[in-house]
């Protein structure tokens, strides 16, 4: 199953609402994937068995997985293009 971390400053309100509504909508869409949110502090820890990063607030580091717009997933506005995206990425194994 895919691992996709969530990261914001606090790990907490943000990235947890986010993170949930990337899994309802997979669930929806019938696709398994573990969303997990975390603080943006320890994303470097996290990120190591990731398979993309949903991010919320810019890093200034860059990763060596796909990383998707999380703010989509807070407006709505772009939402349905991160999540074929995502989906696409999952389903290519």
């Amino acid at each position: 199953m895919k691992k996709i971390i969530v990261a914001c400053g606090s790990g907490v309100a943000t990235s947890q609402t986010v993170a949930s509504k990337i899994t309802k909508l997979l669930k929806e869409k019938k696709v398994p994937a573990d969303v997990e949110a975390v603080d943006i502090k320890s994303l470097k820890h996290h990120i190591k068995g990731a398979d993309a990063y949903v991010s919320i607030v810019k890093s200034k580091e860059s990763f060596d997985i796909p990383v998707f717009n999380g703010i989509a997933f807070l407006t709505g506005m772009g939402q349905e293009q991160e999540l074929a995206k995502i989906i696409q990425l999952i389903q290519e194994g």
